[in-house]
């Protein structure tokens, strides 16, 4: 079982027992975050996609620990004008583990407007 979510802006996949490191969430090592925009659900037969959101279904996390990334470069030149910047930062990053993806278990039911679009072709071919 995995779900696809939504945590600041960027997709992860959600796998129980897997570790991500995440843009920087609040909270201390040890402690559960709890992840409710969940966009796509696989149980290894169904697969659920949310439009956006998938409602009813959240997945438990805990916070392992914080630091920083290495170290990014951004280098800004303009040709022929003497111009340069050259920048860096070290990002903000939470590792996380993924515990538990909890699902409701109720199911909707999808309505074929097929049938009804033939019927009105059949009937439109009798008149004729």
């Amino acid at each position: 079982m995995y779900a696809i979510i939504n945590i600041s802006g960027k997709q992860f996949k959600a796998i129980e027992g897997s570790k991500v490191r995440v843009p920087k969430q609040v909270g201390e090592q040890g402690s559960t975050l709890t992840f409710s925009d969940v966009l796509l659900l696989n149980d290894g037969t169904n697969t659920q996609i949310g439009n956006p959101m998938l409602s009813g279904v959240a997945v438990t996390a805990t916070v392992l620990d914080h630091g920083r990334d290495k170290k990014i470069l951004v280098y800004k030149k303009k040709r022929r004008k003497g111009y340069q910047r050259k920048n860096g930062h070290r990002q903000w990053y939470t590792e996380i583990e993924f515990q538990k993806i909890t699902a409701s278990t109720s199911k909707k039911t999808k309505t074929s407007p097929k049938k009804e679009v033939s019927t009105a072709k059949e009937s439109a071919q009798e008149e004729e």
